[in-house]
């Protein structure tokens, strides 16, 4: 129960900055895409299925907030977290270099995703100019961004696992 208020929470605080607080100090003209570092933290942590259910409620409240349909930034987060749940087998707490490469690459994947979904199938055919300006200077963003806030989420996740296991002995 724990748990869940305190990924809800997380979820919130993610959002809020996301939208209110680095929307006010664009990198490059973007903002780091906070709500997928908190999705691929906790797939990389936790494993598959918390991944799913930490994307799928980012994207809902990105879809509710920001989008004009609900669906489809649910379901491009709950992809990412199943996606990054696989490498939790592979995944160490003192390892910074897995956090940062899968980040870059779901941003780049997240970027391109999007692409096709929102610009592509409307006949906006220039990658180049969406890659050169919104996907690669975004990356770089959101992977700065990572370095400190993967931090943070390794400490509450750390913490997490103390009050479970105090609470089950």
């Amino acid at each position: 129960m724990v748990r869940a208020i305190m990924l809800g929470i997380l979820i919130l605080i993610s959002f809020l900055l996301q939208t209110a607080v680095f929307s006010f100090i664009p990198l490059a003209g973007v903002v780091p895409n906070l709500m997928l570092v908190l999705t691929m933290s906790f797939g990389l942590m936790r494993g598959r299925k918390e991944g799913l259910l930490v994307g799928f409620f980012c994207g809902i409240l990105v879809d509710l907030f920001c989008g004009f349909a609900i669906g489809p930034y649910a379901m491009i987060y709950m992809y990412f977290g199943y996606a990054n749940g696989f490498f939790h087998r592979f995944y160490y707490v003192e390892d910074v270099l897995l956090p940062m490469v899968m980040i870059a690459a779901n941003d780049f994947l997240y970027g391109s995703v999007v692409y096709v979904i929102f610009f592509l199938l409307r006949n906006h055919l220039d990658y180049g100019f969406y890659l050169k300006n919104i996907i690669v200077p975004e990356m770089i963003y959101t992977v700065l961004v990572t370095l400190i806030l993967y931090k943070v989420y390794m400490l509450i996740n750390r913490a997490l696992k103390r009050l479970e296991e105090g609470s089950e002995t």
